[in-house]
């Protein structure tokens, strides 16, 4: 019912820049806060950013705090994921994911009931 798509990811040298594209379909995308996740090959799944569906309150992992800008589109129901002065360590598979109505633990991955199939990121020394 409810899809989500993520796009963007590539590889780039340490310092660089993405942008990541979440597409939703299904459901009515306003009514709910949106999460950026990922994951790297043996660890578990990392929270990255959240932001919340109307009043648009980000929230960041300590990681990517300051090099990472999440934002959102209603009208066209997109969540963006701006990342800059990339590192190695952020490599993994980057997911979108929509949380659980009234669920505002938006930093674990339970709270969320909806993800997309994931895109990669590569940063390389």
């Amino acid at each position: 019912q409810v899809q989500l798509v993520e796009s963007g990811g590539g590889s780039v040298q340490a310092g660089g820049s993405l942008r990541l594209s979440c597409v939703a379909s299904g459901g009515t995308f306003s009514n709910y806060g949106m999460g950026w996740f990922r994951q790297a090959p043996g660890k578990e799944r990392e929270f990255v950013a959240y932001i919340s569906n109307l009043s648009r309150r980000a929230y960041y992992g300590d990681s990517v705090k300051g090099r990472f800008s999440v934002s959102r589109d209603n009208a066209r129901n997109t969540m963006d994921l701006q990342m800059n002065g990339l590192r190695p360590e952020d490599t993994a598979v980057y997911y979108c994911a929509r949380v659980a109505a009234g669920d505002r633990t938006y930093s674990s991955a339970g709270s969320y009931n909806y993800w997309g199939q994931g895109t990669q990121v590569t940063v390389s020394s």
